[in-house]
């Protein structure tokens, strides 16, 4: 204890001695990277979707913030349209009206269909009746004239024997009276045939009011389909407005977060206007800027690891998905081992998991390896940029 206390100066400088070389020794034998690793620093990035309108209308609600989660299909806002929806209501009245004429029409047309066809055949055979009326009353008359000419030669003949004295007076009275009965049978035949000639032709007007009234149920039939059609193309305008209006519910295409709300209740969008920003986390990747010589040796699906600098002891498995093709200039926020580099590329690295500790824009060291082995399994193993 003497030799300490006498000795304390001595032993406090060997110690200082001590700390002093072995950060001489670091500082002049800094940890380097392995040959097969390179190493970079850089932000996740990820494929934005812009959640746009399809058809302008004003915003009545939405049901997510920035940073909320969402599932694919949920509904992120909905729109509000008064000239969609006027003009649905519009074509429904429209098609209720149409429907109210055409069963209208179908009554009728179902009554024409019994009535007119019978109509029609009614016609046809009271016309073919009075033509056999007709041919009956010809043969009639024929036969009549024959029997007025045979009693127009008796009653001369008789007359002739009468003037000669050879016959009595009541004999030539008797073919007198025949004679002219017969004739004005004959003239009677000859009236009802020029009445049934008009009977006739009244018929034959009838058979074509009858056919032209089976045309008009041919038009009346073609009416009912137009009708049909009308009401058809009216639903069809009718589900075009539906689908707009339906439109106007806007969901997510994706399972992710919200990373902007754009719009907010009570404004008006147009067509096409953003009203969020998602993304996927699937789609996020590191993306870290390397050296021209560095990314020379670089091949897609080159194994990686990237660390966040919450975690550095947790390795985050991932693969080099896209080398950049063409150089750029270092960015500000780029840390890169020697200020005389000036120009860099891209290297994106995707996490060959989705992990829930991945945001958009965090910062993180990502490490390749060029043969697949000696990944670190904590930032200690690898030194600083």
């Amino acid at each position: 204890m003497k030799i300490v206390q006498k000795y304390w100066v001595g032993f406090f400088a060997l110690a200082l001695f001590i700390v002093a070389a072995l950060l001489i020794y670091i500082k002049l034998h800094p940890k380097e990277l392995p040959p097969n690793l390179i190493e970079g620093v850089g932000r996740f990035d990820g494929d934005l979707v812009n959640l746009n309108t399809k058809y302008p209308g004003r915003v009545a609600r939405i049901f997510f913030d920035d940073g909320d989660a969402i599932k694919k299909g949920d509904v992120i806002a909905v729109l509000e349209s008064k000239e969609f929806q006027k003009q649905k209501e519009a074509l429904q009245k429209q098609i209720e009206a149409k429907q109210k004429e055409l069963k209208v029409k179908e009554i009728e047309l179902r009554i024409n269909e019994t009535k007119i066809p019978e109509l029609l055949k009614k016609a046809i055979l009271a016309f073919r009746a009075k033509e056999k009326q007709l041919q009956e009353l010809q043969s009639a008359i024929a036969s009549q004239k024959e029997v007025a000419a045979q009693d127009q030669k008796d009653y001369l003949r008789i007359k002739d024997l009468y003037k000669k004295r050879l016959i009595q007076r009541h004999k030539l009275e008797e073919i007198t009276l025949k004679y002219k009965t017969d004739r004005n049978k004959l003239q009677a035949l000859k009236a009802k045939k020029a009445q049934l000639l008009q009977a006739i032709a009244i018929a034959r007007s009838d058979v074509v009011d009858a056919k032209a009234a089976q045309k008009s149920l041919d038009a009346l039939r073609e009416a009912v389909a137009g009708l049909k059609k009308g009401i058809e193309a009216l639903k069809a305008q009718k589900g075009q407005i539906e689908a707009i209006i339906a439109e106007l519910t806007l969901k997510s295409p994706l399972d992710g977060y919200v990373v902007e709300k754009i719009a907010n209740s009570g404004e008006v969008l147009g067509a096409g206007m953003p009203i969020a920003t998602l993304i996927d986390p699937k789609t996020l990747y590191l993306k870290i800027y390397v050296d021209t010589l560095s990314n020379g040796k670089i091949k897609l699906h080159d194994k990686a690891v990237i660390f966040l600098d919450a975690y550095p002891n947790r390795p985050i498995a991932a693969e080099v998905v896209r080398i950049a093709q063409k150089a750029e200039f270092t960015p500000k926020e780029v840390a890169v081992r020697s200020d005389r580099i000036q120009r860099v590329y891209a290297v994106h690295l995707k996490p060959l998991k989705p992990d829930p500790l991945l945001k958009l824009g965090l910062p993180a060291i990502g490490v390749i390896s060029l043969d697949g082995k000696g990944l670190p399994k904590s930032l200690d193993e690898i030194p600083e940029l």
